[in-house]
């Protein structure tokens, strides 16, 4: 345990908190950003008056590391002569030579799992750093974390690491192994967040179809699901980031149980052409993908399926791209996310021969997100006309004249939304309201507020935005 309650006076205690990489990283950060807070620092959205800057880095991809770089030298133009700047996350746990040669200023420096020394960073009179082996984190017991999302949703992180070995991901040489928190860890936390106003959990990890394997349980994440689902109060559980080798009947009969689970799933393919599969080291194939997406089809029929595809990957032939181009056109998915292939050293798929040409590779995405896009402004324009329960969650970025909201189907920051041109009915932001969806755009649905629906929610006055 962190010296939780080390008060020492301090009069530079401004900190000023960057974020990088994925939903889990965020998790991190909040624990952090926790932590100083009940050590009596205070938080600042300006950069210049920090005494203090931490960056939680993302190690994933090249980049990402860029992005990384980027921040760092960014702070160091922009904050006063007296401030420190603290690195943490899995940059540092990879990559933390060249941080010390490229910014030899830095103060201190965590790994990926060594987020509760963040005290001890802040606070050390000299440079340093608290790396140690622990290559994720997982909040145990009594840690503090401060909610950084809007205060209906929250990411709720059930697991690190990864048992998997894709061609293409160093995600477990920088996390290590598969670590799932305990049933009643995951429960006490959702009920934290539940009783802090949370209406959306976003269940996290990096496939929640792992979750309890390291403990060799089966079927724990249906389990898991059951248990929340005995919590006598209104919410929506979101489930990202679940490979489909891992969905199966009892996942699917458990989604169907009850409309608090909501029915969307981020379910990463990849490739749809076998012998792509195969060199990825996925576990699924082209069949089964198949059989997959037509069960969820047809078993939960309002499912929304979000989707990752890869182009450039090794060996990939223009008539295998072709393959994937043809499922995308063919095959109703609501949400795709495109990457070209990234040639990472440490991961398997650095050392096979006939590697794609950059600019080929750049042709394939441009061609697939082409081809995603007319796929998906075909599908939006199902909603039209129906009446939908959507989150209303604040005025739109554009105009104050609009209001976004999301319904079951998507997910905040990686999703569409729905854009409310008739919200008269809206009194509070972060509170479930009926809407009638009028018109779709590429990737947004246009609708007009009908009314409230009946729960309560987290609700944030007008008033107060």
């Amino acid at each position: 345990m962190p010296p939780m309650l080390n008060r020492k006076v301090n009069f530079q205690n401004k900190f000023h908190f960057t974020s990088l990489g994925c939903a889990r990283n965020l998790v991190d950060s909040e624990v952090m950003i926790g932590i100083l807070l009940k050590n009596g620092f205070e938080a600042t959205t300006i950069l210049e008056e920090a005494d203090y800057l931490v960056v939680n880095t993302c190690g994933f991809l090249e980049s990402s590391r860029q992005e990384g770089v980027d921040t760092i030298a960014d702070l160091f133009k922009q904050k006063k002569a007296t401030a420190k700047v603290v690195v943490a996350g899995c940059m540092v746990q990879k990559h933390k030579g060249e941080l010390k040669e490229r910014f030899p200023d830095i103060h201190y420096f965590l790994g990926s799992g060594d987020i509760e020394k963040i005290l001890e960073a802040v606070q050390a009179e000299s440079k340093g750093d608290g790396v140690t082996d622990a290559r994720s984190y997982l909040e145990w017991g009594e840690i503090p974390r401060m909610i950084s999302t809007p205060k209906h949703y929250a990411y709720l992180k059930i697991a690190e690491g990864c048992k998997k070995r894709c061609a293409f991901c160093i995600i477990p040489t920088i996390k290590g192994p598969l670590k799932s928190k305990s049933v009643e860890q995951v429960i006490k936390e959702f009920n934290v967040l539940l009783s802090q106003g949370v209406f959306e959990v976003i269940l996290i990890a990096q496939d929640l179809g792992d979750f309890g394997k390291d403990r060799r349980e089966k079927g724990a994440l249906a389990s898991l699901l059951k248990e929340m689902l005995q919590v006598k109060k209104e919410f929506w559980i979101r489930l990202l980031y679940l490979y489909p080798d891992e969905i199966d009947d009892e996942l699917i009969a458990v989604m169907k149980s009850d409309p608090r689970i909501c029915p969307y799933l981020d379910m990463p393919i990849q490739h749809i052409n076998n012998t792509m599969l195969k060199a990825m080291h996925r576990t699924t194939s082209k069949e089964e993908i198949l059989q997959t997406i037509e069960t969820l089809r047809r078993e939960i029929p309002d499912v929304s399926i979000r989707t990752s595809l890869m182009v450039g990957f090794p060996g990939e032939t223009e008539e295998q791209f072709q393959e994937l181009l043809d499922f995308v056109k063919a095959v109703p998915l609501d949400h795709v996310g495109v990457f070209q292939f990234s040639l990472e050293k440490e991961a398997y798929a650095a050392k096979l021969d006939h590697q794609i040409p950059e600019e080929v590779k750049q042709k394939r995405f441009d061609r697939l997100v082409a081809a995603q896009l007319k796929a998906v402004k075909k599908r939006q324009k199902r909603w039209i006309g129906r009446k939908v329960e959507a989150i209303v969650e604040g005025f739109h970025p554009d105009s104050q004249m609009l209001l976004r909201a999301r319904h079951r189907g998507q997910c905040p920051d990686i999703d569409g939304q729905i854009i409310i041109n008739d919200g008269r009915k809206v009194d509070t932001f972060g509170q479930v309201y009926e809407v009638e969806i009028t018109d779709a755009t590429d990737y947004d649905l246009i609708g007009a507020v009908l009314g409230k629906v009946g729960c309560k929610k987290q609700k944030t006055k007008l008033a107060l935005l």
